[in-house]
């Protein structure tokens, strides 16, 4: 008992003797701080990739702390490598970090970005323990060859190709009377809250077999179906687009478009093309212009469809699937309106023909007049889950299931008993017809009466 008090004692004094910062502070809420917990790698790799990043760890405690652990995840069959302060190691144990104090680590990526077998993004972490706290630092670094755009502005008629992959971060604005044209299989990933402007023209004319793809630059697999990753695409006052045979992905919002066309060119002409997974909605117009055929809309938070202070919306053989997969959705998939505010509201002109309007809720379908402005309402032949009766007109059919495939699969093509088989009526006539609407999809051509949806099954 003696010997224990006097080993007390002797602690007791070694600790008071202590100075002030150098104390060990065992505080479970006593932790490193550092400026950020991600560390992109956005280096254009031509060959041998090779760039080096410093981080900065910080013990803002009045008292020292005992760092238990430094590891980078991946050890040593990591493309990553870390030095802290001034040594290599995979690992560090037990380093005392001074009160006030800071280290310093710093990560270096090797990639060769020729290897076929690479992934586009190439990750890792360093794990941090501390007083039973766990911090991570992840490192991305891009692991193929690509084009980096990091803000900027498109000023001259330009072309973009399948040859590389573009990379946005930011925002690229496509300036007033400028083109831009995508060719088939261009793809461009946009880095988080990225966005892509247009004052100008946007021509993005995919293939059924090599579509656009406009999507977040995180490619792996748990990213895949994640909404809110990049912000969209946004057609200002100026600007229209032409978008054929394209895959629009895990947005906020898919496509923006804030007005009526300015020139003779429709707004926007969206065909043969997927939006899906998006955190509010696949498209907002505000007093604007679709022309939409054969689209497959689905898994939007809150609208697939939010069109408000009137505007003109012709919509033709689309499968607007109201499913949610990771939202709990209380508004009709599609919402048209007259109104935006109390002195903002216009003439609104709805063409409906040969859709699909389905989903979760009893009414997906909402056409709201709150002005003296002319509301326009053509309705043929569609399929629509509705609470409102006098929809019942013009051969469309009012709740009744379309059958889907498998829509937990995310398969909205047609079961071979479906009430939405050769119902459409006979579209040959419209001015579109040969251009956009004679084939669905898949590329299958369009036979009427057509089945009705973006999806023809003959």
């Amino acid at each position: 008992m003696r010997l224990v008090i006097a080993y007390s004692l002797v602690l007791l004094i070694l600790l008071s003797a202590c100075r002030k910062g150098e104390r060990i502070n065992m505080d479970r809420n006593a932790k490193l701080s550092f400026a950020k917990d991600s560390i992109l790698f956005d280096t254009i790799f031509t060959s041998i990739g090779s760039t080096t990043k410093k981080i900065k760890l910080v013990n803002k405690n009045i008292d020292a702390i005992n760092i238990d652990e430094i590891k980078l995840s991946g050890g040593t069959s990591s493309p990553f490598s870390i030095n802290i302060n001034g040594e290599n190691a995979t690992n560090k144990n037990n380093l005392i970090l001074n009160g006030q104090d800071s280290l310093n680590l710093f990560i270096k990526v090797t990639i060769n970005p020729n290897a076929k077998n690479l992934a586009f993004l190439v990750q890792d972490s360093i794990i941090l323990n501390t007083n039973g706290n766990r911090q991570v630092i992840h490192l991305i670094a891009y692991g193929q060859n690509a084009v980096f755009i990091n803000s900027g502005a498109i000023t001259v008629n330009t072309t973009w190709n399948s040859t590389l992959p573009y990379v946005i971060s930011n925002s690229i604005t496509i300036k007033n009377g400028i083109d831009l044209n995508l060719l088939q299989g261009t793809r461009i990933y946009f880095h988080k809250d990225a966005s892509m402007i247009v004052e100008g023209n946007l021509n993005a004319l995919g293939t059924i077999t090599n579509p656009i793809q406009f999507c977040s630059d995180r490619l792996e697999q748990f990213y895949s179906n994640e909404p809110g990753q990049w912000k969209g695409i946004y057609l200002k006052r100026t600007g229209n687009g032409k978008i054929k045979n394209a895959i629009i992905k895990n947005a906020s919002v898919g496509i923006t478009s804030d007005s009526l066309s300015v020139n003779a060119n429709p707004k926007l002409i969206l065909t043969n093309s997927i939006l899906k997974n998006m955190q509010v909605a696949a498209y907002i117009g505000y007093h604007s212009e679709l022309i939409g055929f054969s689209n497959l809309f689905y898994n939007c938070g809150n609208y697939l469809i939010y069109a408000v202070g009137g505007g003109n919306y012709n919509l033709k053989q689309n499968t607007f699937a109201g499913y949610n997969l990771n939202f709990a959705r209380k508004t009709a998939a599609l919402s048209f309106s007259d109104y935006l505010s109390a002195t903002s509201y216009n003439n609104l002109k709805l063409d409906l023909a040969n859709n699909i309007i389905w989903g979760n809720l009893n009414n997906e379908l909402d056409i709201q007049r709150k002005t003296n402005a002319l509301v326009q309402v053509n309705f043929l032949t569609n399929l629509i889950k509705t609470t409102t009766t006098t929809y019942n007109v013009n051969g469309n059919i009012l709740n009744i299931d379309p059958q889907f495939t498998s829509s937990g699969t995310e398969n909205f093509e047609l079961s071979d008993n479906s009430s939405a088989l050769k119902k459409g009526s006979n579209l040959s006539a419209d001015p579109y017809f040969n251009v956009y609407l004679n084939y669905d999809l898949k590329y299958k051509a369009r036979v009427f009466p057509s089945s009705l949806g973006c999806y023809e099954k003959n």
